[in-house]
């Protein structure tokens, strides 16, 4: 479908999509060989699974609409990584790795509402993308919240 025949916010919100998926396998990726309990380990593995199928989802919509998506914004994952560095130089526990992904969740769904309400005239198939995404974010956190 060519992307005149699509929404702009249609288009808007899948980058975000995008974006955003790609910010949490990195993020999760950043902290995994750090992870001691094998629980945590297969939560997180489990939870990069599910960022990577709806990340494929979105590049094949992206693809159909000729977009080639967006990249997550380079300060934010910038600030992530040194965040994420520091933080397991310091302590490498489970507790501060579910700590920094459970920040990390709690500031993708924040954004991802926001998007939704930005983008109110996406298509119906996109913005389940994104609660679905939103779902993930909010299931990660509650599964690793008894390890802070």
């Amino acid at each position: 479908m060519p992307t005149s025949v699509i929404n702009d916010d249609t288009i808007k919100l899948l980058r975000e999509c995008n974006a955003g998926v790609k910010m949490g396998i990195t993020s999760i990726e950043e902290v995994l060989d750090n992870v001691h309990s094998e629980e945590l380990k297969s939560i997180l593995t489990e939870c990069k699974g599910k960022h990577e199928q709806l990340g494929q989802e979105t590049r094949d919509m992206l693809n159909d609409y000729d977009d080639s998506g967006k990249e997550p914004d380079l300060m934010a994952k910038g600030m992530s990584w040194l965040k994420t560095n520091f933080k397991l130089t310091i302590d490498s526990s489970d507790e501060t790795i579910a700590d920094l992904i459970t920040d990390g969740c709690n500031m993708g769904v924040k954004s991802l509402r926001r998007y939704l309400n930005e983008y109110q005239a996406a298509e119906e198939r996109v913005k389940d993308i994104t609660n679905r995404l939103i779902v993930i974010e909010e299931n990660a956190i509650n599964d690793i919240k008894k390890f802070l």
